[in-house]
């Protein structure tokens, strides 16, 4: 049975008959009895979202009161009218989970008024402990953007997210192709159908799921250029078209010659493909397309495009996703300046793109001061 929550917070546990059940205190009786809402789903999953669905309704045009409101239904408040719809699909439910399995269990029942840093400090550390850092990460970034909406919002007078010790994740190690590996596995790639995405990965440094939703009308031969307009998101079996990551993703990159030639000779592929496939053609515009043009889906293009043509060049196996840090490694060891490497890859920060590729920069110092050398002659 679940334990006792305050009146408008709920909670979710299974019965012995195999049941999930939601339920929540909505009040208390005159004699002192609580007064119940009770939901039974087949899942949990089911079961919270159908409590969270009723706290979030009971709550549509009601102000919060921060003096009784506890942190539970505050976040839950905040994940259904502030979060969904205005995030990605996907980062809505990464940060529900975060809220309904690891917060809410340790610090639910705290009033959001009254949160401290040492309890904060607390549940970081027990995450810790359970082997969990990067979900500690998640915790924190959750709760900086929840909390810092409650003090916008005059619930809190602070953040107090903002004076506890940001959690530390270790660095995974990058994996990325060099220049050699990258030309080895173009090579081999020339003959597949899925060529020009290879070329256009390694030379643009565009993230996976704006390559799979450029279209054809967001490329300029003419300029050389594609605009960066859309991502594509599969979703339960859905491919959803969502509005790029960040503001600065939004945006123009100048491709180079050979992966533009390699685009006009897709695009001389594709009308054969279309042909071929007649009415079953799904005319969506996409430069990169299944043979029936529908989107491309990471799993397909992985075990039967990707990884066979990584092994047959004899380079490495990476993730896709690590064709963009293999491009971006490229840019910087040609010495293009980090800011325009930040723009070509849509970071919104430089910091980013100096944190993350910091160990090109060791071999870029040792540059600097070769040049220096011969250009001084001191020596």
């Amino acid at each position: 049975m679940p334990r006792r929550r305050g009146a408008g917070e709920g909670s979710v546990y299974h019965r012995k008959d195999g049941r999930w059940v939601a339920e929540i205190t909505i009040g208390r009786k005159p004699g002192g009895k609580r007064c119940t809402k009770i939901f039974y789903r087949k899942t949990r999953k089911a079961a919270q979202e159908v409590l969270i669905k009723y706290i979030s309704d009971r709550q549509q045009g009601l102000p919060i009161d921060s003096e009784k409101k506890t942190l539970a239904t505050f976040l839950i408040s905040w994940l259904e009218n502030t979060v969904k719809g205005s995030r990605a699909v996907n980062t809505y439910k990464s940060y529900a989970n975060t809220v309904l399995k690891h917060i809410i269990p340790v610090l639910g029942e705290v009033q959001l008024s009254k949160l401290q840093p040492q309890q904060l400090q607390y549940l970081y550390r027990m995450k810790r402990e359970e082997g969990l850092t990067r979900t500690v990460q998640l915790i924190h970034t959750v709760l900086h953007n929840a909390l810092g909406l409650a003090v916008k919002w005059e619930l809190i007078p602070r953040n107090i997210v903002k004076v506890v010790d940001t959690p530390k994740v270790p660095r995974k190690e990058m994996k990325v192709l060099t220049l050699e590996e990258v030309q080895r596995f173009l090579r081999t790639a020339q003959d597949d159908p899925l060529y020009a995405l290879y070329v256009v990965a390694v030379t643009s440094g565009l993230r996976q799921g704006e390559l799979f939703a450029m279209k054809w009308s967001d490329l300029n031969r003419e300029a050389g250029t594609v605009q960066v307009q859309r991502q594509l998101q599969w979703v339960g079996g859905e491919a959803l078209f969502r509005e790029p990551k960040t503001a600065k993703s939004r945006r123009t990159v100048t491709l180079p010659e050979v992966a533009i030639e390699a685009l006009r000779k897709h695009k001389v592929e594709q009308a054969k493909q279309r042909l071929a496939a007649g009415a079953k053609w799904n005319d969506l515009g996409l430069i990169f397309t299944s043979s029936l043009g529908t989107p491309l889906h990471r799993s397909n293009l992985l075990q039967r495009y990707f990884y066979p043509l990584l092994k047959k060049a004899r380079v490495p196996r990476v993730n896709f996703h690590e064709l963009r840090h293999t491009a971006a490694t490229l840019f910087l060891s040609q010495n293009i300046h980090p800011k325009i490497v930040q723009e070509r890859l849509g970071h919104s920060q430089i910091s980013t793109t100096l944190d993350t590729y910091s160990h090109v920069l060791p071999t870029m110092q040792q540059e600097v001061a070769d040049k220096l050398d011969a250009i001084l002659n001191l020596v």
